[in-house]
Formats: structure tokens, sequence, C-alpha cells
């Protein structure tokens, strides 16, 4: 299926994808860099002092922000990925053209600066910024809630940066330590992405998620219900519509392997039942 759907791939120019990138889209990136660390800012100040911080309420809020993170970055990579045309307004240009542009040209991203890294991700966190500086903070439960979204937005900040880092050829070595104990996204897992027509592995920050989301088949379950539901083809804007066509086919006939164990262990409960039930009584 790899090498059929290899020699159907019939994706965009990466020089067209990469002019995309506009003043007007550059300003935006600024302006959320700007409003996302200010809000974030504001939040570390209204913690700071509150009665009903703790350390373990920390570290639990910032750990489990890190793995929803994770699923958050593999979620927005997916739609990006999978649905949506560049040339949709705002959002083809802001959001869909860098990871159609990735996917042409994986080494892109390492020649952008800061701005154009991390601007689209401070972008689709500041609505949750906002939720949790407006939060009352009276009490544990709040606390918690407002640390934990505070973490994971931060960590969806961060992900782009690690997914810059895992293309780098030579990274620094404290990054490159990082990689290699996968507490940041690894180049060897990351690469199982990049591997034609692009359609597993999409959790970028950390990975960790990405083989138990693959084993219960997570994403293409997503894609058939949205096929089903709307007719729209997956990935048809990103690698052509007859490689699209036979990805969806594929994995169509295709089952999870969660879904595969399930089914042996029922029919060897059947099995046994119906041995059981076929001994002669004493």
């Amino acid at each position: 299926m790899k090498n059929n759907v290899t020699n159907k791939l019939r994706q965009q120019d990466a020089q067209v994808l990469a002019q995309g990138y506009t003043r007007s889209i550059r300003l935006m990136d600024i302006g959320s860099i700007t409003i996302f660390i200010a809000l974030e800012a504001l939040l570390v100040l209204q913690l700071w002092s509150n009665p009903h911080v703790g350390p373990w309420l920390l570290l639990s809020a910032v750990l489990l922000g890190y793995l929803a993170a994770d699923f958050v970055s593999g979620f927005v990579h997916w739609m990006a990925d999978t649905w949506g045309s560049t040339e949709m307004p705002v959002i083809g240009k802001a959001l869909i053209r860098p990871f159609r542009e990735h996917h042409v040209d994986e080494k892109a991203i390492t020649r952008h600066d800061f701005i154009e890294t991390n601007g689209n991700n401070c972008a689709i966190s500041i609505p949750v910024a906002i939720m949790c500086v407006a939060m009352p903070h009276t009490s544990s439960m709040w606390v918690f809630l407002a640390s934990f979204l505070g973490s994971m937005i931060f960590w969806v900040m961060a992900t782009n940066q690690f997914h810059k880092w895992s293309h780098l050829d030579n990274p620094p070595a404290a990054i490159a330590f990082f990689q290699r104990v996968h507490l940041i996204l690894p180049p060897a897992h990351h690469h199982i992405h990049h591997t034609a027509p692009y359609h597993k592995y999409y959790c970028i920050t950390v990975g960790w998620l990405n083989k138990p989301l693959t084993m219960i088949a997570f994403f293409p379950t997503l894609e058939r219900l949205v096929t089903w539901a709307t007719g729209l083809l997956p990935r048809q804007d990103d690698i052509g519509t007859e490689a699209a066509t036979a990805v969806l086919a594929a994995t169509s006939e295709g089952e999870a392997p969660v879904v595969q164990a399930a089914k042996a262990l029922l029919e060897r409960t059947e099995e046994s039942e119906t041995v059981s039930s076929a001994r002669p009584s004493a």
C-alpha cells in the first residue's frame, strides 16, 4: 500500500507554500505571542501567593498538562494535515499552510525564526489563557484547573519548538539528551509520521500518545466518521485525490490491533463455553 500511495502523491509546490507566510500573518504571530506571554505571566502572578497552591498540586498539574498537550498537538496536527485547504480564508494560510509546507520541505521549519515557529500555537492557546486568568482561584479545584490548563497551553506553545528541534541535523547537546530519553519529541520517532502518506504519529509535543492512539485506530476512526457524515476525503488537498482515495480504501479495510485482539479473546471465550457445555454432566 505504501509504494502504491507514494506513486500517486500530488503535493503542492514548496516555494508557493512558503510564500504564503505574508506580512499580515507575521504581524498576527507577533501579536499572538505577545498576548499569550502576557496572559501566562498574569496567571503565574495570580497563583504565586494563592493559599490553595501546593507543590504536589502544581507538579501533578504540570505533568498532566504535558500529557494533555501531546494529545492536543496530535489532534490539531491531524486536523491541519487531513482537512481543509490552504486557500481557506485566514486559517488556510495561518494554520494549514505550515503543515502542508512541512510535508514537501521537512527542513523548512528549521529555517523559521522563533516568531514564525511559535506564533500560530500561541494564537490558538489565547482563548484558554483568558479562561485560566478569569477563573475565581478560590479553591484547590479551581487552582488545579487553572494550573493544569495553563501548563497544557504552555507545552502546546512549546510544541512547535520541540518539533523544530526534531528536524535539526545537529541539535544542541542538552536538546539531544532530552530527545534520547524521550522527554521531548525524538527525531527517529517523528520520522514515522514523515513516511508517505503522512497518516499516523501526529502527536509532536513528546509523542508518548502516538503508539496507544495508533493501536486503537483513533484517527482513522475519526476520519471514517467525518467522511460518512460529510462526504469529505481526508488529505485530498495535501496528497491529491488519487492518493487520498487509496489511503481511505486501505484504512477502511483494516482493523485496529486492539479490535482484533478483542475479537480473538471473544472467540476463545465462546469456544471455551461451547466445550464446557458439550461435556457430559456428572
